[in-house]
């Protein structure tokens, strides 16, 4: 792929017969107008959706930490929206956002509005409509990992702070989320990643319109080689988001390691307590 991105190359050859231009597929995307905003909706998307459902999941991990009757049901039901295939959840929530006979229109009217939403032919609402699929579908992922950080907790922590006398909500904010937060930043950068390749999901509700409100990086990358027949630009489009993300994830873990200390300390402190 990296060689790839300095060629001039189409389908049509093999890759020993394109021409080799340098950088000059770089250059081009740094100055192309619709690729600078499909990374710019790449990097608007993966921040809503990514902080939305890292609120949602470990909220609902918080909630669902109980011993009550019924709760392992209600564990499941939250955790089957990720074994759906993306092509499925595109396609079940357009038929949600149909204009006529979408659900959602429907009970706008029949509450009494006279117009329902324009969920895939206005740009704000197609872009808040995708946001909401994603969501619906990844935020299990966060919760099971958060439930899970939350429930290897050495109780030790927790039972010196009721000693102290400190609130439920003095135990998430000053035990529960700092004592997960090595958990929580890995589950945040797998999430940051995969949402910087959604492809499916999107694809199928609007397939980066209206416009190009909602047409992230994976999906311009498969427009470029597959209608545009670009591989070597194609191929230049993919090393740029391969960039980022090894930028970003080198940056996550170098947090990670600063947070592991400060549990470490913070284990150490609780120990040292109950001696």
């Amino acid at each position: 792929m990296v060689y790839a991105s300095f060629l001039d190359w189409s389908p049509s050859q093999r890759i020993g017969e394109a021409d080799f231009i340098g950088l000059r597929n770089y250059a081009n995307l740094l100055t192309d107008a619709a690729f600078l905003e499909s990374f710019w909706v790449t990097i608007k998307f993966a921040a809503v959706v990514v902080t939305l459902e890292m609120i949602i999941g470990v909220g609902l991990a918080l909630l669902l930490d109980r011993n009550i009757r019924g709760m392992s049901l209600l564990r499941t039901i939250f955790i089957l929206p990720m074994m759906i295939a993306p092509i499925v959840v595109g396609l079940m929530w357009r038929y949600m956002y149909h204009p006529t006979v979408g659900i959602f229109n429907r009970t706008i009217k029949n509450l009494g509005f006279e117009q329902g939403i324009p969920w895939l032919s206005n740009s704000t609402w197609s872009f808040i409509a995708v946001v909401i699929a994603d969501v619906w579908q990844w935020t299990p992922f966060i919760f099971i990992l958060a439930l899970a950080a939350m429930q290897s907790l050495p109780r030790s922590a927790l039972e010196a702070a009721e000693i102290d006398g400190a609130t439920e909500w003095q135990k998430i904010i000053l035990i529960n989320i700092p004592l997960m937060m090595p958990v929580l930043i890995v589950t945040l950068l797998l999430r940051l990643i995969d949402a910087f390749k959604v492809l499916e999901v999107i694809m199928v509700l609007t397939n980066g319109g209206p416009g190009l409100s909602t047409e992230i990086v994976a999906l311009r990358i498969f427009r470029t080689a597959q209608e545009f027949q670009e591989l070597g630009e194609a191929a230049a489009m993919s090393n740029l988001l391969l960039i980022m993300l090894m930028a970003l994830t080198i940056g996550m873990f170098m947090y990670t390691k600063i947070q592991e200390a400060r549990t470490a300390r913070m284990l150490k402190a609780a120990q040292a307590e109950d001696e």
